[in-house]
Parts: structure tokens; sequence; C-alpha cells
């Protein structure tokens, strides 16, 4: 499939899904329903997911200060996967045009199989998962890559998919939501805004035999040639840029877990202060936080084709940006470790700036990253503005950004900061809970500049 004719089969798959999204009130909610002694929002059949609590103590156990939030708890670990096959000798991989409910242009580019456990066991007793056969059971493919890894730790309570990618063994027979692409297709398409899903990018940031190969003869492109060493470098040349070992990153990381003071545990939503509920939307009484909404959908080309849900929806764009720096000829990532209150780990490595919608550059606390972000303080080398999970966030959009900066940022930064080179991060993704989402998806969008 070329470019061209995949713009064309795209364009006919949106016309050919029936879709729509209509907002509800809760009480027409099908299966749906706020329990009358927590006041969690859950699913009649006990799964999917819930809309509960979640408290946090800053400050340890003598801390005084304690806040609350709605959150979305979904203990079952669904499947991210795709499956690969060379032809010609040029990998490529099976993608879907799939619809999820919050996504902001219906559909969006998703990987072969994106499914939750309760989807593909068919709890909602709708059709059955396509290509799940060459993920799981006794005859699937050979498996490339099979890694937990987690969600948005400020909207989910401890969530983590399977991120999988699987080398087809036989043949694969064609859908008409799937097509294939060769890896150079799907980094031209990282460039479209809210096309690549959230989903997707995750699984192709796990994907390390993606990585450039050995450097050659420069290409004069001074940004390129650093980016391209960057991937080469498994540890960073002696300087003050970052740890030279792996073991140094992990003690840097180890030791920033460390100095979190905080707890959180998940409560009723009906012990969650601030906010308030009436029959439309859970919201913050300031109405400056996310709200819980309900959506009727229909979608022909689902497992089920009409269904009601919750979702989450925040109010206005998030932003992630990496700062990068070459350093003796090699790129380095500034990399943040953040703490997150919904992490199974509290604290993951992210992007050198991650802002919530609703947050302005006034919640950096680092003015040097400030002055960066202000208009004409890098050189904007990705900018694209993508989607995060259309099956639970309505309409969530997050402007991902790398930005370039030069000599005379400093080096020397904050303990919970670190430079480190795309290598050294790539590696780390053979892990589970080491990079968070948004790091993952820079990951993605970083390997479409080389």
């Amino acid at each position: 499939m070329s470019t061209a004719e995949f713009h064309a089969w795209w364009a006919e798959r949106r016309r050919a899904g029936g879709f729509s999204v209509e907002r509800i009130p809760f009480d027409a909610l099908d299966s749906w329903e706020f329990d009358p002694q927590t006041g969690n929002l859950g699913h009649a059949s006990g799964r999917f997911f819930t809309v509960e609590g979640l408290q946090v103590r800053n400050g340890g156990n003598g801390g005084a200060e304690i806040w609350s939030q709605p959150v979305i708890n979904q203990p079952e670990i669904g499947i991210l996967g795709i499956l690969v096959k060379e032809f010609d000798g040029v990998l490529h991989c099976l993608m879907q045009a799939k619809m999820e409910p919050g996504n902001t242009n219906t559909i969006q580019l998703s990987p072969t199989v994106q499914a939750t456990r309760s989807n593909y066991m068919k709890v909602h007793r709708g059709a059955g998962t396509r290509y799940l056969e060459h993920f799981t059971g006794p005859h699937r493919g050979q498996v490339l890559v099979d890694v937990l890894q987690s969600e948005q730790g400020a909207w989910f309570w401890r969530k983590r998919n399977r991120n999988m990618v699987v080398l087809a063994t036989g043949d694969v027979p064609l859908h008409e939501d799937f097509c294939w692409l060769s890896m150079a297709q799907i980094r031209e398409l990282t460039m479209v805004d809210n096309l690549v899903n959230m989903d997707a990018r995750t699984v192709l940031s796990c994907m390390p035999f993606l990585l450039p190969e050995e450097a050659g003869t420069p290409s004069g492109d001074a940004f390129h040639d650093a980016l391209v060493r960057s991937y080469q470098y498994q540890a960073a040349k002696e300087s003050r840029s970052a740890p030279a070992t792996a073991g140094g990153i992990l003690s840097w990381f180890t030791e920033a877990k460390t100095r979190c003071d905080w707890t959180a545990r998940l409560v009723p939503l009906t012990e969650v202060a601030g906010w308030k509920r009436d029959d439309w939307e859970v919201t913050d009484e300031g109405a400056e936080n996310f709200r819980i909404i309900a959506v009727r959908v229909a979608a022909g080309t689902r497992e089920v084709t009409r269904w009601t849900q919750p979702l989450l929806y925040p109010r206005g764009e998030g932003r992630a940006v990496f700062i990068a720096r070459p350093v003796d000829g090699v790129l380095h990532l500034l990399v943040r470790a953040r703490p997150e209150y919904g992490l199974m780990d509290q604290v993951e490595m992210a992007p050198t700036v991650h802002l919530h919608p609703g947050q302005d550059l006034d919640g950096i606390p680092e003015p040097f990253l400030r002055d960066a972000l202000l208009p004409g303080g890098a050189t904007t080398r990705y900018d694209q503005v993508l989607s995060e999970e259309g099956g639970r966030f309505h309409h969530a959009l997050t402007r991902y950004q790398i930005l370039e900066v030069g000599e005379d940022f400093p080096l020397d930064v904050p303990s919970h900061l670190c430079w480190m080179t795309a290598r050294q991060l790539t590696d780390l993704l053979r892990h589970g809970h080491y990079l968070n989402i948004e790091a993952r998806s820079l990951l993605t969008c970083l390997l479409s500049l080389c």
C-alpha cells in the first residue's frame, strides 16, 4: 500500500463506520450505575472499569495536607499488540483503523489488537477480537516484544497493559479495517495530528529493532547526525552530560523514588472532597479539573455496534516536551523523574516538561525550562497534537514537542532531572515501569526524525 493508497483507504474507513457519539445523562447509561453505598460508578458485570476516589496524603503519615479526586480503576491487563511481517525484505506492521468513543476525530491508527481482557473474553457478548490468536495460545507467532507498561498515573489507578510485538509465521488474511504499513510510512504518519493513536505509539516505542543502523557518512544535518549517534551510544561519553553507565541511571532513578513523601489509596467516590455530581457529570467545584461524563456510542465496525459508557473529559489541552541538546556531537534528552499518584511504582521517567490540561508555564518550577518553552527559546524539531486513550478519555489531547536548545542551556541540572541518550532510554523499555506513557509517545515521535 502506497501512502496515497493509505489515505484513500483511510477516508473509506471513516465513511463506512456509521460512527456516532452522543453525550447522555447518567440515568441513560445501560448496565452502568452508581453504587448506593460507595458512590462508585461501575458496570453491572463487575468488569471493564470503575470510577472511584483517589485520596493522597502529602508529607508521609504525619502530613497535614490531604486531597482527593476521582480516578479510573481498571485492574485487568489488556493487550496492545502489533503483528509484523516481512514483505520483500521490508518489515511491515498490521495496523487497524479503530474507532474509539473518545477520539476527537472518531478513528485513529491503532495496533493490530487493542483490547481489554473483558473485551477479548467477550464479556460484552459481542464478536471476537480479530487477530487475537496471533498473540495468545499455543499457536501464536514468534514473540519479539512482551512487556507490561503503565498508562496515565494522573487519571488511572495503577493501570498496566501488555505491550506486544509478534512476528507472523504464516499467511495472514487481511480484513478491510486493517492494512500493512512499513515503518517508514508509520513514521511519516506520526507527523499528522491525531492519526497514530496512543496505544500504537507505546508499542512502537518498545521495538528496539527499529533503531537506526550504525552511523555512516555524516549527512550534513547536524541535528540528524547527533540524533543517529544518540541511538548508537549505549553509554554516554565521559562528560557532565549524563551518568556514564546504566547503573548510574538506575541509581539516580532509585534515589528519586526514595524522595517520595506521600501515600495514595482508593476511597469511595462519595468521600472525594471538593467534587460534586449532577445528572450529567461529576466535576470539581471550581470547574478547573477534568470531569466524568456519559456517552452513547454507535460503531458499525466494533465487536459491539452500540453501547453506553462513562468517559473522563479533560478541560483543555496538555503539553509534553523533551528538551534536547547535543553534547560532544551526541543528542541528549533531559529526562524528569516524575511522581504520579496513580502509578504502581510511584515514580517513572517522564519528558522534561509535562503540563496537564489547564496548567500553564507558571506551573514549571525551573526558570531555565520556562525560558526554553517561550517563543524563540529553542528550535522546534517536532510539534504535533496527538490524542490520548480514546476508550476511556473524551477528547484528551496533548501537544507533543521536541525542542533543541543551544550550548548556553545548562548541563548541570537539579537532581530530579537527568541527561540521557536515546539509546539509554530505549534500552530501559525492555522492562516495565521505567518510562511513562508520555515519554514513550515522544520516543516514537523522536524516531520519526531520523
